[in-house]
């Protein structure tokens, strides 16, 4: 293996590919206890109607078995289950301080009976081939080592006629726009962690991964290339996110 098949980036840093896993873990671990009042700060709030458009188009249906990969507090998985009678939800995440977060929220004792909290490997998923109607990744797939990985991963576990959903910041293409949400994301964001969550560092690498994630094009090939049909993507909020959809045939 040649040594640029052995390092990955981590925000702006070159770090070798088996230390990446590591350091993610230790970024979420240590913002886990305010990162959904850092979302709301970080977002004014946006990020709400963006799960919200999430669920617009994945309508989901009673029933169905949802798997949310890097699914930290449950959001997504708390607004599926809302949405879908009967259904039940997994939600996976490689930091345990995140998904205890998400157990104290109060969604989470109201859907215990429909809810699932797994620490999981979002490359190595602990499931059977086929075992979902759905799987979801929200804000978490720039995060993981080997994206195509994480997709094939997602491909495997969904039944036949299964759909994945990636709900990620993503390109602004007007590029005036787009720099000045750069001047925002680098100068705003990691003082408000550093006021909010005593940790500047930690977000300053989640800003430093949204520039190092795909364009949208990008990215929607990789997912066809996962082995999804079908893949298609929609901007939100003039691209500084977007949803990508794709069906498992």
């Amino acid at each position: 293996m040649s040594d640029q098949q052995q390092t990955t980036h981590f925000g702006f840093q070159t770090v070798a590919e088996h230390s990446k896993a590591g350091m993610v873990h230790g970024v979420f671990s240590r913002v886990a206890s305010k990162y959904d009042v850092m979302n709301d700060l970080m977002s004014g709030g946006v990020h709400r109607l963006w799960k919200d458009a999430m669920m617009d188009w994945l309508a989901p249906r009673a029933g169905q078995r949802l798997l949310d990969v890097a699914g930290g507090t449950g959001d997504v998985a708390f607004r599926f289950l809302k949405r879908a009678p009967g259904a039940m939800a997994t939600v996976l995440d490689m930091t345990e301080a995140m998904l205890t977060e998400g157990r104290k929220r109060a969604e989470a004792e109201r859907l215990a009976d429909r809810l699932d909290w797994v620490a999981g490997d979002a490359m190595a998923l602990p499931f059977a081939a086929g075992s979902f109607d759905v799987c979801t990744i929200s804000f978490g797939i720039r995060n993981v080592t080997r994206i195509p990985d994480a997709l094939a991963e997602a491909c495997r576990v969904l039944k036949p006629g299964g759909r994945l959903m990636v709900l990620e910041f993503s390109r602004i293409p007007v590029p005036g726009l787009q720099w000045a949400y750069d001047r925002y994301s680098f100068n705003v964001i990691p003082v408000m962690g550093q006021v909010v969550a005593g940790d500047r560092d930690s977000y300053q690498y989640l800003v430093e991964s949204i520039r190092r994630f795909p364009d949208q094009e990008t990215f929607a090939a990789m997912i066809s290339s996962a082995g999804f049909a079908q893949v298609r993507y929609r901007n939100l909020s003039l691209g500084i996110a977007a949803l990508h959809s794709g069906w498992k045939i």
